[in-house]
């Protein structure tokens, strides 16, 4: 199997595994970074959500070989401390029930946000769109963000 050099929240890794293996698998079983979940496979449900150069992508539609010299930020590493402005508005409006969806949830709202610092609830419908909760918070979901786009 080749080895490839990933960087991943800011670290080097290697990883020897086969080219079309998704980078979902290669975070959760070569790396152990289990915040990142597997929901439907097929780019769908957006569990998987990573940041992929600061882009939220689906990471179990990714090779990685295909990933080269670009940083990937999981969960993990969005903030050491749990403090980044997402996960604190998350908390404050009790968004998790179950919780299975919300790292892929947090992590593509910290990408709207990068990119769009005060959006629109039209902009958080449109970026938020490929995430389901199975469980239904949506309209906690969109005060989070609202409240994050204001700290």
């Amino acid at each position: 199997m080749p080895e490839y050099k990933l960087r991943i929240n800011g670290t080097s890794h290697n990883v020897n595994v086969d080219d079309d293996t998704p980078l979902l698998w290669v975070l959760r079983d070569e790396l152990k970074l289990l915040g990142t979940k597997f929901g439907c496979g097929i780019g769908q449900c957006g569990a998987c959500t990573v940041h992929f150069e600061g882009a939220a992508v689906r990471s179990c539609l990714i090779a990685v070989s295909t990933i080269g010299t670009s940083e990937i930020t999981t969960i993990e590493g969005l903030s050491e401390e749990g403090d980044h402005p997402v996960q604190k508005a998350w908390l404050e409006h009790d968004v998790p029930q179950c919780g299975y969806c919300q790292s892929g949830q947090i992590m593509n709202a910290a990408a709207l946000l990068s990119e769009n610092p005060k959006p629109t609830d039209k902009d958080i419908d449109n970026a938020m769109s490929g995430n389901i909760c199975r469980c239904g918070t949506y309209v906690r979901i969109k005060q989070a963000i609202k409240t994050a786009s204001n700290q």
